[in-house]
């Protein structure tokens, strides 16, 4: 990788980084893959999590571009550029897609200047600087992209674990759904309690020096959604949701929840 930003902690691990890794990526640097080997000793299935993460993205924005024909994304804490990112998917279905992202980190920002660019000639792609307990300002920012007075596709793809507190989450969800019109949807996934060595990862890696990421339950997660319409099959762990009848026999489950849901 060529030398960092100055403003880019090196020496300190970051969830994006590490995720990265997980995912076989290499914009990570000794600190993210010391905590993230550690982090699979503690629970070997959370790699997988990482690269099931991304594909329920994919199925998700597929759906949402295809079968629902939504047009706008705004995917909230976007994380690490790596294969079929929003824009990509859902560009490939129609070309005139606008997909604009959000994240205050810089490592992420960088690469967001290099490689999040539209796919097409006729979609649109963007980046804003902001962090999610925020929301008011991620808002303000979008407006001047999209179109608000159509749908839109909200995202928060495993980063609300980040969230100050619970109440703290539903308040950013709650604030963005709000600002959107009828039509638009919500994908949302965080980790679940469900699995202890998941939980004890999580508390490893607050005690490393990264930014505390706090499981919940699913009930709280399921939460969220209060208010929306849910798509089928509803709240669910995210290998589940919209998966190929091939695929079924050969899922491999993680403690991760999630849902896609339309604003009514």
């Amino acid at each position: 990788m060529p030398e960092p930003d100055p403003a880019i902690r090196t020496d300190i691990p970051h969830s994006a980084r590490i995720w990265n890794y997980w995912m076989g990526g290499k914009d990570n640097y000794d600190i993210d893959r010391v905590v993230g080997d550690a982090s699979m000793e503690i629970d070997p299935d959370i790699s997988l999590m990482a690269v099931q993460s991304r594909q329920f993205l994919i199925r998700a924005v597929r759906y949402l571009a295809g079968e629902v024909g939504l047009r706008q994304f705004l995917d909230i804490g976007t994380g690490l550029p790596t294969m079929q990112n929003t824009h990509e998917v859902a560009q490939g279905v129609s070309a005139e897609s606008k997909v604009v992202y959000v994240d205050n980190d810089p490592l992420v920002l960088a690469h967001a200047r290099a490689l999040l660019t539209s796919a097409t000639d006729e979609g649109l792609t963007t980046y804003i600087e902001a962090d999610f307990h925020q929301p008011e300002e991620i808002i303000a920012a979008a407006q001047k992209v999209l179109d608000f007075s159509q749908p839109i596709g909200v995202m928060f793809m495993g980063v609300l674990g980040h969230a100050r507190s619970y109440d703290e989450m539903r308040r950013i969800v709650a604030t963005v759904m709000e600002s959107v019109p009828s039509g638009s949807h919500l994908v949302l996934w965080d980790g679940t309690v469900d699995n202890p060595n998941y939980v004890r990862l999580c508390e490893e890696y607050t005690k490393s020096g990264g930014v505390p990421y706090e499981p919940r339950t699913q009930d709280q997660i399921a939460a969220v959604f209060e208010g929306l319409e849910m798509v089928e099959p509803g709240f669910t762990r995210i290998t589940r949701w919209h998966v190929d009848d091939a695929e079924v026999g050969s899922i491999q489950d993680v403690s991760a929840y999630g849902a896609v849901a339309r604003k009514p």
